[in-house]
């Protein structure tokens, strides 16, 4: 007999989820699978119910699994000797983007989620790395590739995989669905019960999973447990926006996804309550931050709005917009905080900021980019037009101009001084691999390809390293990459011992200067916050920041004195008390 592990405040809680997702009839059942699934995972894992919770005041790096590689040696393996050698003190988290098996964009397509592509390593190399640091994976629960096991069951009629795929009537009226694509959204497919047509939110290659169906969150849980049995600390929820379809609606942000997403935090409340889950969702910011619920949904959310206003900001000379959203930033509850980037694997998402940017200056930006060696990728509107999704471009080069020197002094300051607005607001910083040695963008893996397809111009953002490449370019002391990955490390290294940093700390915006952002964190007014002060524009701006006795720089160390400040041309100052 397997015991009840799920707290009765839980599973009275869970019940009610279940009943409106489900019906009151079927809840039950459900419930009881889901706490099965939860004993199993609690009776292995005991430890997990009492690991301390909160968040580690800890930089996550964002990177693939085989982003650095060696001869005859696993690429995860290799990527945990890097980070031990290289990062330091610096970055104690990494999250390692989907490395199972995988058909198409580049790992997002998932053959098996259960499994490690043996091109990266095996279970045994994720659990040292996990050992290593706090570990982040992706739990890319939308969809499977459509030679996974599941579809290849489904195709064959099988139960009960017949019933875990989204397959309405070609002839439904479907022209109300947000699409973050331009590739259609029903892809026909031969099975044993005749021709049918799934959903395909991203690509013929990414069949969507059915959430309607309970059978389907119950594995998904036991997914999510199996990825914590093998040291997962955070859980990436990737494009869960697009989870739940009902007919007739836009079927993004419904609030059945919503509910199952609080589902799956009510098991690991119950069996591991230290388990982080991040939810991924390229989506305007009110229907963002709505991910956190009332505390009670996704404890970290991508601050998706963050990278576009940033460049708005340095086009433009002026911080006030950014300032302005940044003053508005709340959380519900000291359990979630923002999960702060300023590129992804995917480039500089746009729709977050789209409350912020019409159209007009969402098309400059678009330009800006491709005149720098970036792409666009667009997605399809209701009225048959389109707009731009995201940018596909490293971020060193979008604040690029294109007659201007990669390798000059202020350059690189710019560039450091613009990634450190992201260290100083309240939350946790992610820092995608490439943003630490100001790449450019790649184009060598594009050939042959399809130009249009976003996966793609995503190829931009995504080069690979040799080790030895890369421990080349950082053995030339004043070369681009090394330069920007020792200013960088700095960064980080000071935001990890400073306290006023840590990720639930208090902020307060301040508006100094129209080119300048600020922002205080820590108990403002005590011995130990820390006014950031980031100077966005190629012009000497003068502020006079609200203390009235001397501080301390803990980036240039020195002491500056009370009163007014002349910063230099895109120069950066974290002044404590």
């Amino acid at each position: 007999m397997i015991r009840s592990v799920l707290p009765p405040q839980i599973a009275d809680r869970l019940a009610d989820r279940l009943a409106s997702l489900y019906g009151a009839d079927r809840a039950p059942e459900v419930l009881r699978r889901l706490d099965e699934v939860a004993a199993r995972f609690a009776d292995g894992h005991p430890e997990a119910a009492s690991a301390p919770r909160g968040f580690a005041q800890d930089p996550v790096l964002i990177t693939y699994g085989d982003q650095i590689t060696a001869p005859g040696a696993a690429p995860l393996a290799v990527l945990r000797r890097w980070i031990g050698h290289r990062l330091g003190e610096a970055i104690g988290s990494v999250h390692v983007l989907p490395f199972y098996p995988w058909t198409s964009d580049d790992g997002f397509s998932v053959v098996d989620f259960r499994a490690v592509d043996p091109a990266l390593g095996d279970w045994p190399t994720v659990d040292r790395l996990a050992a290593q640091v706090r570990l982040m994976v992706d739990a890319v629960i939308n969809h499977v590739s459509a030679q996974s096991a599941w579809f290849q069951a489904f195709r064959r009629d099988e139960p009960p995989y017949r019933d875990w795929f989204v397959t309405p009537d070609p002839a439904t009226d479907l022209s109300a669905v947000t699409r973050p694509r331009t590739s259609p959204l029903l892809t026909p497919v031969e099975t044993a019960a005749g021709t049918r047509h799934v959903w395909t939110t991203f690509s013929a290659d990414q069949i969507d999973l059915d959430y309607a169906n309970p059978d389907v969150l119950v594995e998904i849980v036991d997914l999510l447990l199996f990825y914590v049995a093998h040291g997962a600390r955070m859980v990436r929820l990737d494009a869960v926006s697009y989870l739940w379809k009902e007919v007739g609606t836009d079927c993004i942000n419904r609030p059945q996804t919503h509910t199952a997403i609080r589902a799956m935090r009510d098991v690991l409340d119950a069996v591991a309550p230290a388990v982080q889950l991040v939810t991924e969702t390229n989506v305007p910011h009110e229907e963002n931050v709505a991910y956190f619920g009332a505390g009670d949904e996704a404890q970290m959310v991508y601050q998706f709005a963050l990278p576009p206003l940033l460049l708005d900001a340095v086009r433009r000379a002026d911080a006030t917009r950014l300032t302005e959203w940044a003053r508005g930033l709340d959380v519900p509850s000291d359990r979630c905080c923002f999960f702060n980037v300023t590129a992804t694997h995917d480039g500089i998402g746009l729709r977050g900021a789209q409350a912020w940017l019409d159209e007009t200056e969402t098309r400059a930006l678009a330009d800006m980019a491709e005149a720098r060696g970036g792409a666009v990728s667009w997605r399809s509107l209701s009225d048959g037009t389109r707009a731009p999704y995201e940018f596909n471009i490293t971020f060193f080069d979008a604040l690029l101009p294109p007659d201007e020197d990669p390798e000059a002094p202020a350059t690189l300051e710019r560039y450091l001084t613009v990634q450190a607005v992201a260290l100083s607001l309240a939350g946790v910083p992610g820092i995608y691999i490439h943003n630490l040695f100001g790449t450019r963008c790649d184009r060598s893996r594009m050939a042959g390809l399809d130009p249009d397809a976003t996966s793609t111009k995503r190829l931009l953002n995504r080069r690979r390293f040799a080790e030895a490449e890369l421990e080349a370019l950082l053995a030339r002391p004043n070369g681009r990459e090394r330069r920007v990955f020792d200013g960088y490390l700095r960064l980080l290294s000071t935001w990890r011992k400073t306290p006023a940093f840590a990720p639930t700390a208090p902020q307060r915006v301040l508006s100094l200067d129209p080119g300048v952002f600020a922002v205080a964190r820590g108990p403002i007014g005590s011995e130990g916050d820390v006014l950031c002060l980031h100077n966005l524009t190629a012009d000497a701006r003068r502020v006079a920041p609200p203390f009235a006795r001397p501080r301390r720089d803990l980036i240039g160390g020195g002491e500056v004195p009370a009163g007014a400040i002349e910063l230099r041309p895109w120069q950066m100052l974290w002044l404590r008390a």
